[in-house]
């Protein structure tokens, strides 16, 4: 009898923001360790603003590698270097797979271990950056990239058939390379979240009258919030005892604070910052709102909806997957504040709120365990080595 081969996986991403692809690699990187797995998470430096997930890769022993220039923009000049460093890693660590994470990970990752011969090469897309980051110019530039990348791919990991057929659509990678892998979270604290209903609105100081609509997400342009704010006006219109709670930080947050004046809404939207209290935040919320203009599978509605709060979302990435359009939430058009205000207040209205919720709940404890995306991802590698790990005779 022949025992599966004892694998080595290096992980790249570039760096561990506050959001979905960090949580992801530094689960990844933990629970794959505990199926025998060898795994190390190498990653760079984020910006001050962005704020980090250190603290969770530390609950989870995870003490990544770090090239501080690796979390730095894709640079011609600075990127050679960071190739080199990560080449010589992977000599020195001789893995069997290189997994990369986000866009600039995915260039430099995937060219080193091109170099340095690793077997096995595979690039996660959590998301993608051909629309509504970039100028026309840039992005063809970026699509160009990819496509090249795509040719030293062993595999691609998109999150959704949705993506897959975006990416290819672009002409980046064949059909044979995708793996469509959709997201897998520890959402044990968030199942029990209805402990803490109520501690938010004292937090604020409301009434039990008051109506709690929440966005988690990072202040940057890619998310939106200027279509919230709008959105926000006319529900506040309709049901003056509102309150919008705006849970993240970033590079946005000052100008949004100052429209926000602008439009006289000082008085019921509260910027939270960054908040590691998501189960207490998504307790004290009738519902939440993401309306993003890109995505790729929004951690922060499954979180909602397995914490039995529903949402409203915009039709961007795999939103749908998440959420079932009238039953666990609605789903609206991008940039169509009127619509968003609409669903919200729909759905602020709706006797079925609560029954929303919980089977929003069911949905993703079905569909989105870390479990599940560990025994995908650990399938994937093994058959993989199979195939490309095979002695020769």
């Amino acid at each position: 009898m022949t025992s599966e081969p004892a694998l080595r996986v290096e992980r790249v991403i570039a760096r561990l923001n506050i959001g979905g692809p960090a949580i992801y690699t530094i689960l990844l990187t933990s629970r794959l360790r505990e199926r025998g797995i060898d795994t190390e998470l190498i990653t760079g430096v984020e910006a001050p603003h962005e704020g980090n997930m250190l603290a969770l890769a530390e609950a989870n022993g995870v003490k990544p590698h770090i090239i501080p220039a690796l979390g730095r923009e894709l640079s011609p000049v600075r990127d050679p270097a960071v190739v080199f460093k990560l080449y010589r890693r992977f000599r020195q660590t001789r893995p069997h797979i290189v997994d990369t994470h986000t866009a600039k990970a995915g260039a430099v990752g995937r060219t080193a271990a091109w170099l340095a011969r690793v077997p096995i090469r595979i690039h996660t897309f959590h998301g993608h950056v051909f629309h509504g980051y970039f100028s026309p110019a840039k992005t063809r530039l970026f699509v160009r990239l990819e496509t090249d990348l795509a040719r030293i791919s062993t595999r691609i990991v998109v999150l959704g058939q949705r993506q897959r057929d975006e990416i290819l659509g672009l002409g980046i990678g064949r059909p044979e390379q995708f793996e469509v892998i959709p997201l897998g979270l520890d959402l044990t604290r968030f199942y029990s979240a209805e402990a803490h209903a109520g501690e938010l609105r004292s937090e604020l100081g409301l009434g039990p009258g008051a109506r709690v609509v929440s966005i988690v997400a990072r202040l940057v342009p890619i998310k939106a919030h200027d279509v919230f704010l709008d959105a926000a006006a006319r529900i506040h219109g309709q049901m003056p005892e509102t309150v919008f709670a705006v849970a993240g930080d970033g590079p946005e947050r000052e100008r949004l604070e100052a429209r926000t004046k602008e439009m006289g809404l000082d008085s019921c939207v509260r910027f939270l910052g960054f908040r590691e209290d998501l189960p207490r935040l998504y307790a004290g919320s009738d519902a939440t709102v993401l309306c993003s203009d890109n995505e790729g599978m929004p951690v922060a509605l499954i979180e909602s909806l397995a914490s039995a709060t529903p949402a409203v979302a915009t039709d961007a990435g795999e939103t749908r997957e998440i959420i079932r359009d009238g039953v666990t939430g609605f789903v609206v058009p991008p940039r169509d504040p009127e619509a968003l205000a609409r669903a919200v207040v729909r759905l602020l209205d709706s006797g079925e709120r609560e029954a929303m919720g919980l089977a929003g709940r069911e949905h993703v404890r079905e569909r989105f365990s870390i479990e599940r995306l560990c025994a995908d991802i650990e399938a994937l590698y093994r058959r993989l080595a199979a195939e490309r790990l095979r002695p020769a005779a």
